[in-house]
């Protein structure tokens, strides 16, 4: 096939694209032939004239060109169809279980699809375009989602920095069928969670966290739980239904408690049960902590500190504070759950931070279990960018 534009790449920077990483950064490129406009699919070579890959271009961002196809074949509307197809398909046994009505369906690069991303919340599909090139077959892209996924809407959701980074204008709406009610009820095993998917965070609610909800399900059986950054209430609603004794649930945003507060409600729980507390956590761990809390179980589940590689080292410190706080509040056998999703920080670097915070605090502690995003977010082998959220759960003496 011969397409009109071409990135021909600088020498030796073709190992990555041979090892089918789908990410060409403006440095790579040595020159571009013709003129292609945002999100127009182009040719791939390497310095010696060899095709690599088909991808989309990306004129505004660090990331030049992202991927579609490693061969030479037709990127247009049934190409995406297949991937959609092949993305929903991966998924099917989750989608068909009655306990979980909601679900990622597609995650951009770990399913070829790079900068798209669907969720299922029960009747209504909710997406995030995030790149050039999803965001030029955007309409193909929702005719197809709505024929292979039966739904009441779709919904998008494309309000986030990336898309700034892409030279693209936030976008929020319907893009097919019925709006979405203000409140959408979702069943996670059996747990009833209601969500905004015009107002929440990301696409109203936190999926990548399901296996870890019911992790911290488990753990908690008479014990007394501090809920950190607690949203509308999932890590706190699991809490309980493991037979916490328990829990005080902090957040910044009285919206988010308030919504925690129906939540709590839908399950069964009662105020006694239960305390939401509107206010900075960073501040709270102090007082507690000054004020001789005590607590069996921490949950600190943050939003993103580090965007990129530049604010890591601030973000490092964060993570560390707010471990090290809540160190002190445990009490001996307690357990310790944090996590990150900043995919700055790694793993190994995680777990150092970890180490840090718990020795300063005067404890010594264990990690039982590492904690990653659920099977809807797969992470894609040549692609180790996708695995971002990790978390340990940590006893301390």
């Amino acid at each position: 096939m011969n397409h009109m534009h071409t990135l021909h790449l600088n020498k030796g920077r073709e190992s990555s694209l041979l090892r089918r990483h789908p990410w060409i950064f403006s440095g790579a490129i040595a020159r571009v032939s013709g003129s292609p406009a945002p999100g127009d699919t182009v040719r791939v070579l390497d310095a010696g004239g060899q095709m690599l890959g088909l991808a989309a271009y990306s004129p505004q961002s660090q990331i030049r060109a992202r991927v579609w196809s490693f061969v030479d074949e037709s990127i247009d509307s049934a190409f995406l169809r297949t991937r959609l197809q092949r993305a929903i398909a991966r998924r099917a046994g989750l989608l068909n279980d009655p306990q979980r009505t909601a679900c990622r369906l597609v995650y951009a690069e770990s399913d070829e699809l790079p900068g798209l991303v669907v969720d299922r919340y029960g009747d209504y599909l909710v997406c995030q375009f995030m790149f050039t090139g999803v965001e030029r077959w955007k309409q193909e892209i929702v005719q197809h989602l709505h024929e292979l996924f039966p739904c009441k809407g779709i919904y998008e959701r494309s309000d986030a920095a990336a898309r700034n980074r892409e030279g693209l204008p936030l976008s929020q709406g319907v893009l097919w069928g019925e709006a979405p009610p203000d409140i959408v009820e979702i069943n996670e095993q059996g747990r009833l969670y209601g969500l905004s998917i015009g107002h929440g965070h990301k696409t109203g609610f936190y999926l990548d966290q399901y296996t870890n909800r019911e992790a911290v399900r488990r753990l908690c059986q008479g014990r007394r739980v501090l809920n950190c950054f607690a949203y509308t209430g999932g890590f706190g609603i699991a809490a309980l239904s493991g037979g916490a004794e328990h829990v005080l649930n902090v957040d910044s945003s009285a919206p988010s408690l308030e919504l925690a507060a129906a939540n709590f409600a839908r399950n069964g729980f009662t105020p006694a049960q239960y305390e939401n507390l509107t206010a900075n956590v960073f501040d709270v761990l102090r007082d507690f902590r000054q004020q001789g809390r005590r607590f069996d179980l921490i949950v600190l589940d943050p939003p993103k500190f580090a965007e990129t590689k530049v604010q890591f080292k601030k973000a490092a410190r964060a993570y560390k504070d707010i471990a090290l706080q809540a160190s002190t509040l445990l009490e001996p056998g307690g357990l310790l759950v944090n996590f990150s999703c900043s995919g700055a920080i790694d793993m190994p670097l995680f777990q150092k931070i970890t180490a840090d915070a718990v020795l300063d605090a005067g404890r010594h502690g264990q990690i039982l279990h590492y904690l990653h995003q659920a099977e809807d977010h797969p992470v894609g082998l040549p692609f180790p960018e996708s695995l971002y959220l990790k978390g340990l759960v940590s006893t301390l003496d």
